[in-house]
């Protein structure tokens, strides 16, 4: 797992098309700008301006054995997790302002999946309608909370390596996101930084109080 405290890989985190290139290269493994241009819909430049903004606060690299040629630039993840301490980053200059952005985009990330999970679909038949929820209530100590969120992470990691780089109609890009936390009070407001979020496979991150 990487560790991050420069503040500005939150920004890059934060960017909605950023992350979902780090989406597309931890299920897809090593992909080039063509390849991630096809599967998000934006131009192949853009795409690979955004690979060398994510390569620049060390989150990607090109993968040298995958290319063709030495033109030919692949990328890869540098790590499938990062974990980061916002209460360290903003004390840092500029840590609050883009704490404050990647705060608001996760939030608004989340209420898009949650919108997306609950939309009733007026096609039965189209399998991107399709959607698996599934909320429980656990009574747990600190580290049982923590052994829990570990036993979840390696069952997704064990899917994630067992499908990356394959290909194919019947595959798609399929979102697991995951909370584990005390449950809030029904009026209560939950402190906005938290003293650590992981991210799993670079999808939103996790609160761990």
């Amino acid at each position: 797992m990487a560790t991050y405290d420069d503040p500005r890989i939150l920004r890059a985190i934060a960017h909605p098309t950023r992350n979902r290139v780090l989406h597309e290269l931890s299920a897809g493994g090593s992909l080039r700008a063509a390849d991630i241009a096809e599967r998000t819909g934006i131009p192949a430049n853009q795409a690979s301006f955004h690979l060398r903004q994510l390569a620049k606060y060390g989150l990607v690299e090109v993968d040298p054995e995958a290319g063709r040629d030495r033109r030919d630039r692949v990328w890869r993840l540098v790590d499938d997790d990062i974990s980061i301490n916002p209460r360290e980053m903003v004390d840092q200059p500029g840590g609050e302002a883009a704490y404050t952005v990647f705060q608001r985009s996760s939030v608004a990330w989340g209420h898009h999946l949650v919108d997306q999970a609950f939309t009733v679909a007026t096609d039965l038949d189209d399998e991107r309608s399709k959607r698996i929820v599934s909320e429980s209530s656990l009574r747990l100590t600190r580290d049982e909370a923590e052994q829990l969120q570990h036993d979840l992470n390696e069952v997704v990691a064990r899917h994630r390596d067992a499908s990356r780089g394959k290909s194919g109609d019947e595959r798609d890009l399929y979102s697991v996101y995951q909370i584990i936390q005390p449950m809030p009070d029904l009026a209560g407001e939950l402190d906005p930084v938290k003293e650590e979020f992981r991210v799993s496979g670079f999808g939103r991150p996790g609160a761990e109080k």
